[in-house]
């Protein structure tokens, strides 16, 4: 199986979304139970956070996984703090757990505390997000989605946008950025700006791009400062749909048209992204599929058993080589 998948798919018009599950808090709970005789598998997962719908539903799913695997899970919600997931990996490493799993807030500074889990002889698995390290032997593998493709995607879902919405003359863009050093933010802006300046360096400029933290409230407050510094915006390229439903907020209460007066062109695929779709007010969302719960439990059992994992490593280019992997793995006696 593939462990870093781009499950991505695009589209201009209206899709239906199920609902997403409500925000998870820090819960060190335990779920799973042991059956036959063996010893269940105790999963360590930190959580970047709650803030989006996207994060919500990947909590859920991730919960919802490791329940219908057996798996005993220790969760914790980082609440977007790269220390509280330094401390919550630690922690697993003290409870000796089986495998740890954390979709890392942003891409560097995670050396120090990846050698000991290495040193502990515990598996690491990355999950949605990449990081930058020193060592790629510090980790396993990585399942997720390819970031700079969904930038691409973006800038290509755009040209289709203006060219429905006939917008002429020059496209002025906003961009609202993930949050500050972490790889969805990083790479796909990277991706956008790539298809930009190879098709449309002509007449498409970023006039402003600024993080709004990939929250709803952050998309606001910066997108009222963005029409405040440049009331001639005419597209918004948003890195989450969050982001792009706060900003939706300030759009309107500065009396222009979301969807209309600014196109806007949002990345997740959450329900009330599509809600907004649905009413005009967003014109393309590039989905991002938050459930990879079952492909991580499934990596987890892998990487706990010894068995070799498909593995993706990221190069300076910021694209990704295949290659095999193999956890090493202390003597178990169960």
């Amino acid at each position: 199986m593939l462990s870093r998948r781009n499950f991505l798919t695009a589209a201009v018009g209206v899709a239906a979304a199920g609902g997403l599950a409500a925000c998870a808090k820090k819960d060190d709970s335990s779920s799973g139970s042991s059956s036959g005789g063996s010893k269940t598998i105790t999963l360590g997962f930190s959580q970047v956070g709650a803030e989006s719908g996207w994060r919500s539903a990947n909590t859920t799913s991730v919960k919802d996984a490791a329940k219908e695997a057996g798996y005993t899970l220790k969760f914790s919600d980082a609440q977007q703090k790269q220390e509280n997931q330094i401390s919550a990996i630690r922690s697993y490493i003290a409870q000796k757990v089986d495998v740890i799993a954390f979709s890392p807030v942003v891409v560097t500074g995670w050396d120090a505390v990846l050698k000991e889990a290495k040193a502990a002889k515990i598996p690491v698995v990355l999950t949605d997000r990449s990081v930058e390290t020193s060592d790629d032997s510090l980790y396993v593998t990585l399942v997720g989605s390819d970031f700079t493709d969904e930038g691409r995607r973006a800038a290509k879902m755009l040209a289709t946008v203006v060219e429905k919405a006939g917008l002429k003359g020059a496209v002025k863009i906003a961009q609202l950025e993930g949050t500050t050093g972490a790889a969805p933010a990083i790479e796909r802006a990277k991706g956008f700006k790539e298809v930009m300046d190879a098709d449309h360096a002509d007449d498409w400029k970023i006039v402003v791009s600024q993080t709004g933290d990939f929250t709803r409230a952050g998309g606001k407050q910066v997108m009222a400062a963005f029409l405040q510094s440049n009331p001639d915006i005419n597209v918004l390229f948003a890195h989450n749909d969050d982001m792009a439903i706060g900003a939706i907020q300030s759009i309107e209460a500065a009396g222009k048209k979301p969807g209309k007066d600014i196109l806007i062109v949002s990345i997740d695929g959450v329900k009330d992204g599509f809600v907004a779709m649905s009413e005009g007010k967003i014109n393309g969302i590039v989905e991002c599929n938050p459930l990879l719960g079952p492909q991580l439990m499934d990596v987890v059992k892998k990487v706990h058993e010894g068995q070799s994992v498909e593995r993706w490593i990221k190069t300076k280019e910021g694209d990704f080589l295949q290659d095999q992997a193999k956890a090493e793995l202390p003597n178990r006696k169960y």
